[in-house]
């Protein structure tokens, strides 16, 4: 049997749902969804295997101009994924759709195969609708889905136009993988989208989590022993709150969201520090990404 095997940018502007349509397309939660933009700073794969299809589906950081050295990783992350991608799927927010914009970022994608996949067409009319399908017709000759990741319509005809678009190859995973990341990388996720949920303004860009412990012990609790790096002395502060309010309930939150997504009970420590202008540091962020 010949099997289709390939790879599938999610490539568009923060907060146009590519995490939202990564996760319903792969039936669990893969990729943080928050209404903060800028969610995403990693490329996460998700591995989507159905019969002699194969698809690796890449969300990638949404297209932003960098302003520090942090975005500009993200930046790089977003033309490596072009690159490598064998079909993009260029992913508009129906809502904040601007023409110019639209052809200004259909540059990056010129050259390859693509779809225009038009989400949260529920939060406009029809006749807003019409109105942007006519425009993108005028511009573009490929595929248009109008679709709503967040009540999964039309999800079944954008599964449809990916698999249709997978060069004949072997498969280039196990066909039960679903991410090629660690268990480690999701927990540090899971802290760090708990820190986004409750804090406002600049504190959530400032975070990164360092996972710098997580043992596995058969008839025990998994242990978890996490950094949470802010960018100044202020932060950590606001971190921690009044008698370490805020850090117990970031801890709370996220040792049930991990304990939920590990299947499984862990005991989970969380310690704050200060690393100076971390999200401007070269050196630190290498050994990151």
């Amino acid at each position: 049997m010949k099997t289709f095997c390939g790879y599938i940018c999610l490539f568009g502007k923060p907060n146009a749902g590519k995490s939202t349509i990564l996760n319903s397309l792969m039936g669990f939660k893969l990729s943080i969804v928050n209404r903060k933009a800028q969610t995403t700073r990693n490329k996460i794969l998700g591995i989507l295997t159905e019969e002699n299809h194969q698809a690796v589906l890449t969300d990638v950081p949404g297209i932003i101009e960098p302003k520090y050295e942090l975005q500009s990783l993200m930046v790089k992350e977003i033309k490596s994924a072009l690159s490598d991608a064998d079909f993009i799927l260029y992913i508009i927010d129906s809502a904040e759709y601007n023409k110019d914009e639209f052809i200004a970022n259909l540059k990056l994608i010129d050259d390859k195969k693509y779809a225009i996949v038009l989400n949260k067409i529920d939060e406009i009319n029809n006749e807003r609708l019409i109105e942007i399908g006519k425009e993108l017709n005028e511009i573009v000759k490929s595929e248009i889905i109008p679709l709503s990741a967040k009540s999964g319509f039309n999800m079944d005809t954008l599964k449809k136009t990916i698999f249709e678009n997978l060069p004949e190859s072997p498969f280039l995973y196990d066909s039960e993988s679903t991410t090629d990341k660690p268990e480690k990388f999701f927990v540090s996720e899971i802290i760090r989208n708990n820190i986004l949920s409750l804090f406002q303004e600049e504190i959530p860009y400032s975070v990164h989590i360092d996972v710098r412990e997580f043992k596995e012990e058969e008839n025990k609790k998994d242990f978890i022993n996490a950094d949470i790096i802010v960018e100044r002395e202020s932060q950590k502060i606001i971190i921690i709150g009044r008698g370490g309010n805020m850090i117990k309930k970031i801890g709370q939150n996220s040792r049930r969201q991990i304990e939920e997504f590990l299947e499984r009970e862990v005991v989970l420590k969380l310690f704050v520090k200060v690393k100076s202008d971390w999200r401007r540091d070269e050196r630190y962020l290498k050994s990151l990404f």
